[in-house]
C-alpha cells in the first residue's frame, strides 16, 4: 500500500483538479468520488490488482465524467460513488464493483458470485456504505492527482 500512496501527489488547494490526460480506448473506466478516502483506496486496490492493464479512472468530479455519462441519464454530482463503463454499456453500484472485481488477479473474481444475489440486497448494503463513507473513511478537500508513473491510468 505504501507503494501506492507514494505514487500520488495530493492536490492541497480547494479547486478540483481538470487534467487532460490521453484518452485510452479499449478500456473500461471506473468513475470514483476523487474526494472520498474509501474509493481512493478502491482506486489504489484496483491499480495494484489489475495485472492486464484492464482500468482507466475519472473522477466524478471531473469533466470528462460529465461529458461521458451524461448519455446514460448519470449526473455525477448525484453522488452515484462508483459508475464503471464497460464499452457502451454503464453499471453502478454493487453491478460495478463486482464486474471490476471479476476482472482483478488473486482470488477477487470469486467475489462475482454474488451478482446471484438480488440487486434490491446488494445495492442496498452498497447504498447504506456510500452514504456513511465520509463519515467512517474521511474525506479529501481536493482530488488527488496521479504521479506521471500513473497518469496514463487516469482520464481528464
Amino acid at each position: 500500500m505504501n507503494r501506492i500512496k507514494q505514487q500520488y501527489d495530493i492536490a492541497f488547494n480547494n479547486t478540483f483538479l481538470s487534467c487532460n490526460f490521453k484518452i485510452m480506448n479499449g478500456n473500461d473506466i471506473i468513475f470514483f468520488d476523487g474526494l472520498c478516502n474509501l474509493c481512493n483506496r478502491a482506486v489504489q486496490f484496483t491499480i495494484e490488482r489489475d495485472k492486464s492493464n484492464v482500468f482507466r479512472f475519472a473522477s466524478l468530479q471531473s469533466d470528462y465524467a460529465n461529458q461521458k455519462l451524461k448519455p446514460f441519464n448519470i449526473e455525477p454530482s448525484e453522488g452515484n460513488s462508483f459508475v464503471l463503463l464497460e464499452g457502451e454499456k454503464v453499471y453502478q453500484r454493487s453491478t460495478a464493483a463486482l464486474r471490476v472485481a471479476r476482472k482483478l488477479t488473486g482470488l477477487w473474481p470469486l467475489l462475482y458470485g454474488f451478482i446471484v444475489v438480488p440487486p434490491f440486497i446488494r445495492d442496498g448494503v452498497y447504498s447504506y456504505i456510500a452514504k456513511n463513507r465520509y463519515n467512517w473513511f474521511g474525506k479529501q478537500e481536493s482530488c488527488w492527482v496521479p504521479t506521471p508513473g500513473l497518469k496514463s491510468k487516469f482520464l481528464g
